[in-house]
């Protein structure tokens, strides 16, 4: 079965759950792969956490919900929640428009640089997709 091209910028790092990270210095940003957003279909809303929240990794922080299933968000990595994406909220279909840009869900400072030495990049990941694919 032949894996569809998907998207996978090579500054991200990316997790078995399907979240994408891209850190630059102590920052975070968080999002969904274009992998999970096309398996979703419509996304409808996006559910994320507060300012202020502390992710644990592996653990849920929000929920995405499409037209085809609801699915929470886990944690690629630990860190204080700086930011959300608040433009979701009207415009939660960027998620599937543009997944790394301007679909991008939370922003966190960091809790350990290295906690994405654990993830995958995006030749492993997408591996992982056409595994799980077959």
């Amino acid at each position: 079965m032949a894996t569809k091209n998907y998207e996978l910028p090579v500054d991200c790092s990316y997790a078995t759950t399907d979240e994408w990270v891209r850190v630059k210095g102590t920052i975070a940003r968080i999002g969904i792969t274009d992998y999970a957003q096309s398996e979703l279909s419509d996304i409808v809303f996006v559910e994320v956490p507060s300012v202020g929240s502390q992710l644990v990794p592996g653990e849920s922080f929000g929920v995405v919900e499409s037209v085809k299933a609801v699915s929470d968000l886990l944690a690629p990595i630990g860190g204080e929640v700086i930011q959300v994406n608040e433009e979701l909220e009207e415009h939660p279909e960027w998620v599937n428009e543009e997944p790394y840009e301007r679909g991008w869900i939370i922003e966190i400072r960091v809790d350990d640089p290295a906690a994405t030495d654990g993830l995958m990049t995006a030749d492993d990941y997408l591996a992982h997709v056409e595994e799980r694919a077959a």
